[in-house]
């Protein structure tokens, strides 16, 4: 039986659900992949305390894990500069690497990927997107001889928890404590609810799909703190449901990239999927739309991921690469402004005559059709909420547009949501 010698740096809690997990599943893992995975070394700056490594030798200095006769340093530090620093001697020592770190993969996966190759080494990353969901090998592998069209999903399990309970009346700052209450959000949730970790899976993923750079140009990406809970009760109403999607998609030769809030139909595989579950819609040439859906984070579903990098490594040639050569880039990227949508908006207004009339004439002017409009009961204040679905329209009008509703007398505040097209 093959041996593969591991060398873990970081001790935190996806280090030690890795261990925990090899060391609890080892004859599964045995009698799957026909290897024994040991750990050789941990390179632990300090202890922890929920986690005894038993016999494995600890050293306080991540980077002289690298020294250490193993075959694979699995990066867990987290951070970006350190762990690029870290990942990229590793290299150079001539160890593959293993890693659960989106962010370095995000902002230095072109440099690192390259120095692999250049030193004959592999870089492999399948939990730095959605954990243990396996979407890294499927696309690189399961689905090599399609043409991929589209990538699509909700990527953070925190914004989708969010929104799930917002769906089902809950409000937005109630919801946000449950999620850091129950550890699905962190104590600064930003990264979370202002789209950037969506985002930075986002840019992964197009890579893998369409050669596009890691780090990628800049891209749209906008979170999920302006929605309100009325929103999904008028979107319901219209057969969407509000989620945060992020979006890789071909059209022609250019790469369409982006991460945001939009209306989705009720219907589709996507709008079912609640909590803090992560899922994916690819549409292909080949064998049409493929869905894919688990867990987004955790110990245990990271540790999966690992494993599944750790047995690829041990059964696949040693030159195996899990992401296309630069001689694939050959997309650019679309500028969001040239983009067409439809939208969705909530217009708070007083409630006099001629309101409807001067919103209307607006849209008219601007040449922008409008698929419905319906006013809704009063609200307080003598103000009525109005909801308004505009026919598709390029981006570059919608801010424009936007501006130009407020400044009308009648109105008082305004909503936006773009509607995401099947």
């Amino acid at each position: 039986m093959k041996t593969l010698k591991i060398g873990i740096c970081g001790w935190g809690n996806v280090a030690t659900g890795l261990f925990n997990a090899l060391s609890e599943n080892s004859a599964v893992i045995k009698d799957n992949s026909g290897t024994d995975f040991h750990i050789e070394v941990i390179g632990a700056r300090r202890d922890n305390p929920k986690c005894d490594p038993g016999s494995t030798k600890i050293v306080r200095d991540i980077f002289e894990v690298i020294n250490h006769d193993i075959d694979v340093v699995v990066e867990l530090i987290g951070g970006v500069e350190v762990a690029r620093e870290l990942i990229l001697e590793a290299i150079k020592n001539k160890k593959n690497v293993v890693t659960a770190n989106k962010a370095v993969i995000y902002h230095h996966g072109d440099e690192i990927f390259q120095s692999a190759k250049k030193n004959g080494v592999r870089v492999l990353y399948e939990s730095a997107v959605c954990a243990g969901t396996p979407i890294i090998k499927l696309l690189t592998e399961e689905l090599a001889a399609n043409k991929i069209s589209k990538i699509s999903g909700m990527l953070n399990g925190t914004s989708n928890f969010i929104l799930s309970n917002m769906e089902e009346g809950s409000e937005f700052d109630s919801t946000l404590a449950l999620a850091q209450k129950e550890g699905y959000a962190e104590p600064d949730p930003a990264f979370d609810i202002e789209g950037m970790d969506a985002a930075h899976k986002i840019g992964i993923l197009s890579s893998i799909a369409y050669g596009t750079s890691l780090p990628p140009e800049d891209f749209y990406v906008e979170g999920i703190t302006e929605i309100q809970k009325s929103d999904f009760h008028y979107a319901m109403e219209m057969g969407y449901t509000i989620k945060h999607l992020a979006v890789a998609k071909l059209d022609k030769n250019n790469i369409e990239l982006r991460a945001h809030p939009a209306l989705i139909n009720l219907d589709s595989h996507l709008a079912n999927l609640k909590g803090v579950r992560n899922g994916m819609e690819i549409d292909t040439d080949l064998i049409g739309k493929i869905h894919i859906a688990g867990s987004g984070a955790g110990q245990e579903s990271t540790a999966s991921g690992l494993i599944s990098d750790l047995v690829h490594l041990a059964n696949t040639p040693s030159m195996k690469m899990l992401q296309k050569s630069s001689d694939s880039m050959k997309y650019e990227l679309s500028l969001f402004s040239e983009l067409v949508f439809q939208y969705y908006f909530y217009i708070e207004a007083e409630d006099i005559p001629g309101v409807m009339a001067s919103i209307t004439s607006l849209l008219a002017s601007k040449s922008v059709g409008i698929e419905s409009i319906v006013q809704k009961e009063e609200l307080s204040g003598n103000c009525v909420p109005i909801i308004l679905i505009t026919d598709p329209f390029k981006e570059d009008d919608y801010s424009s547009l936007k501006k130009e509703l407020l400044d009308l007398e009648s109105v008082r505040d305004i909503r936006s949501i773009r509607i995401e097209s099947d």
